[in-house]
């Protein structure tokens, strides 16, 4: 019997092809996948910078930062100002997870529609008091030293 042929029998009993597939499609998200469905390029997160914010306060972070035009890619057109953001965060980032784990970001669209919109004001007063605190603390050492 053939190589090919045994290959093929066995493959075809264990679905091979079929389970390394759905493997890839679990550890790989299609934002690192061409049209065709090949592996573009896949960045590990140790070469991420690791947050120890969660999705959503990663986002307020990044949205307020935005917003308040103290970073930007172009001033001039909000909208890829915000497409723009939204890529370099998923590029470069990290967030921690429920468990403390930390996780790809794969897309962050939603998380900053949430940091837009009336319905999340609380949420994000939440964080921006948490963050002043964390500053407040900072200046108080700066200012015993």
């Amino acid at each position: 019997m053939k190589t090919a042929k045994t290959y093929e029998i066995i493959d075809s009993f264990f679905k091979l092809d079929m389970r390394l597939k759905k493997i890839e499609n679990l550890l790989i998200p299609n934002e690192h996948r061409n049209k065709q469905g090949s592996v573009l390029s896949y960045s590990l997160p140790s070469k991420k910078c690791r947050s120890s914010y969660s999705k959503i306060e990663l986002a307020n972070l990044f949205y307020i930062l935005m917003d308040e035009k103290i970073l930007y890619f172009d001033s001039n057109d909000s909208k890829k100002n915000r497409i723009s953001f939204q890529e370099f965060i998923s590029n470069n980032f990290t967030y921690k997870d429920n468990e403390g784990c930390q996780k790809i970001i794969c897309r962050m669209s939603r998380q900053f529609s949430e940091c837009k919109g009336f319905t999340y004001k609380i949420q994000q007063i939440k964080f921006l008091d948490e963050f002043i605190a964390v500053m407040q603390e900072r200046k108080s050492r700066l200012e015993s030293w």
